[in-house]
């Protein structure tokens, strides 16, 4: 009878075969964190709380009051700073864990609240909506891509981008569909910035990862560098059909060899036929008297001369 590996908070053993949630390494830098920040806080904590408490109370019994508060607030600290990798997995799926408890429930409640033939009837429109109706089934396609590009991305992350010595990844934020694919906000931790995800190859490696057609990285504020946005290209928008209603506000009796507008000039006419606009001459602004070069001189006497 084999033995089972010893079980703790970061994995699980499954006949002798290790499932490990938590990297080791990661694990060993979460505690290291924690124990320092417990003893940090805890000093720090009790030794303000104590003096505050002096002042109402007896101060042995305000030091004791402010070494409880100390050892409260150190252990939170310390088990936030534990768990914390656990909590990051938990934001990654949270929006998975949300749909399958709305489903769970939804479903729990709709069977108890109606009979069996309508609760089937329910779901079978609900389900057969989005499969029948145009806008419907585009929008639960984009909420799927939207789902899988954070998982995507946060698998190129830990397969071939560079992190820092913690081995910390970038935290994945929220994700929104667009016209042309996805748009995906991400915090970067220090160690990594924008330029290391615009390093050749990089994009392109992050367009393969989420079966998209193309990759852009840009900086998603002016403020926090840390902040970057991706954007998933699958299709171009620009380059499709569109439907354009003027066609239909054309009367079916127009000629073809109608004018197209006022400006147009008729339907067989050379262009050398057509007479060139008019310039005007631009008027002279040099309003400085011209003076003569060889002035005559005047004809009239003045009597004063022979006085």
């Amino acid at each position: 009878m084999s033995k089972s590996n010893r079980r703790n908070w970061f994995g699980g053993s499954n006949n002798g075969r290790t499932v490990t949630v938590i990297e080791p390494e990661i694990e060993r830098t979460q505690r290291r964190k924690a124990k320092i920040a417990f003893f940090v806080t805890a000093i720090v904590t009790a030794l303000l709380a104590g003096t505050v408490f002096s002042s109402y109370v007896h101060p042995i019994l305000g030091g004791f009051l402010g070494l409880l508060a100390g050892v409260l607030l150190g252990g939170t600290v310390a088990v936030l700073i534990i768990i914390w990798p656990v909590l990051r997995i938990i934001w990654h799926w949270l929006p998975e864990i949300l749909l399958g408890c709305f489903l769970v429930y939804g479903w729990t409640w709709l069977m108890g609240a109606t009979p069996v033939w309508l609760s089937l009837l329910i779901l079978a429109v609900i389900i057969g909506a989005p499969s029948a109706i145009g806008p419907a089934r585009r929008a639960v396609l984009s909420a799927f891509w939207c789902l899988t590009v954070r998982h995507r991305l946060r698998m190129c992350f830990a397969a071939f981008i560079a992190h820092n010595r913690q081995r910390t990844l970038p935290f994945i934020l929220f994700a929104k569909p667009t016209p042309a694919g996805e748009r995906v906000w991400i915090w970067l931790r220090p160690g990594l910035s924008l330029s290391d995800l615009e390093q050749e190859g990089q994009t392109q490696k992050l367009a393969v990862a989420c079966w998209a057609n193309e990759s852009r990285v840009t900086a998603a504020s002016r403020k926090y560098a840390a902040l970057i946005r991706i954007d998933i290209v699958r299709r171009e928008t620009l380059t499709a059909d569109v439907l354009s209603p003027l066609p239909d506000h054309v009367p079916d009796d127009m000629p073809a060899t109608a004018l197209a507008s006022p400006a147009t000039p008729p339907v067989g006419l050379n262009f050398a036929d057509v007479p060139g606009p008019r310039t005007k001459r631009a008027p002279n602004t040099n309003t400085r008297a011209r003076i003569p070069r060889n002035p005559e001189p005047s004809s009239e006497i003045d009597p004063s001369d022979y006085a």
